[in-house]
Formats: C-alpha cells, structure tokens, sequence
C-alpha cells in the first residue's frame, strides 16, 4: 500500500471528508510536482506552524506543532499538488496576514492564540460560503483554507503523536470485534 492509498483511507475511516481536488492530489502523488521553494522559507514554515497549532492546538493531547504538521504540509503541498493549487494556497496564507492586519493592526505571528482563533473561525466561515456559492464553475480554485484544514488533519491524525495519543491506538490488534462498547466522550479508534 503507498502512502496516498492509507492517507485516503485513514480520512474516510476518520470521517473527514476529502474534498475533490485533495482527493485528487492524492491520486497523482507522485513527487514530480512542480516543486515551490516559496514553501520552504522558514517564515513560511513558522507561519504553517502557527495556523496548523491553531487548528489543532495543544492539550491534554500534543498539537500540531509536536506532529510536525507544517513539515507535511509542505512536503504534500510540493510532491502533489499542482503549481495553480501551490499558488492559491501561498496567496492564501498572504491573505491571512491581510486579514490579521486589517483587524488587529499586527501580522498574524504577532497576534495573541485567541485572535488567531478567531480570525481563522471568520476565514473557515468565509470558507464554507465559497463552497456553497450558487456561481460556483467547475474548474474553480479551491478556497485555500481548505488545503490548510485539510493538510492539518491529515498529517496530524496520521501522525505518531495524533495516531497514538489523540485517538485509541492498538499497536497490535487482536481479533475483530464488530460491537465495541462506546461510551460519550471515548476517543476514536486509530487504524
């Protein structure tokens, strides 16, 4: 099984929804993507690092940043993703310092984690109106915070630190049992 094969299959198992174009970076994930140095700047790194934590932040499980979910992301984004995707998700992590500038006067890495939060809940919600637009063409690009939740859930469910400590981890199953007790508040199972 190649890597795409399990990422796709830990999704569905998940019940994260893949949309089109991941789905279909997925499929052509053959590491002779266009490759795009912009990704491996460290400010842009560090940027990843900042907003991937944002989404899934540390708790009494690690983050993203333990996961090392920026480190995926840019190796995702250069081995499968088209140079136009490439594009719209480096223009997307500019807007997101627009819009932490034109609301809090301050780039993004210098916001406190509560204006960050809420400035990617009104990005995500943006996000979500993109999507059900009635004008929406085939062909259209795809909203760039989509490749960033998307990428962040990925790589960190698939993750040691996501696969091990934030979901239930068998490291060698036992037999299959088809009706397992659950109770509220259990975590899910990793594969």
């Amino acid at each position: 099984m190649h890597r795409r094969d399990a990422i796709r299959n830990v999704a569905i198992l998940l019940g994260t929804a893949i949309s089109a174009s991941t789905l279909s970076a997925l499929e052509s994930c053959t590491g002779s993507a266009p490759k795009n140095y912009d990704l491996h700047k460290p400010e842009t790194k560090a940027l990843l690092a900042e907003i991937a934590e944002t989404i899934i932040p540390t708790t009494s499980t690690p983050g993203a940043k333990a996961a090392k979910v920026d480190e995926f992301i840019v190796v995702m984004m250069n081995d499968c993703y088209k140079k136009s995707d490439q594009e719209v998700f480096l223009d997307g992590l500019k807007k997101i310092d627009a819009a932490s500038q034109q609301q809090f006067k301050k780039n993004f890495m210098e916001i406190s984690p509560e204006q960050r939060t809420e400035l990617l809940t009104r990005i995500d919600k943006e996000r979500v109106e993109y999507n059900k637009r009635k004008d929406k063409k085939e062909g259209d690009p795809t909203h760039y915070f989509q490749y960033l939740k998307e990428l962040t859930l990925l790589g960190y469910f698939t993750s040691k630190e996501g696969a091990t400590q934030a979901l239930r981890y068998v490291p060698v199953p036992g037999k299959y049992e088809g009706c397992i007790p659950y109770k509220k508040g259990d975590k899910a199972w990793a594969i």
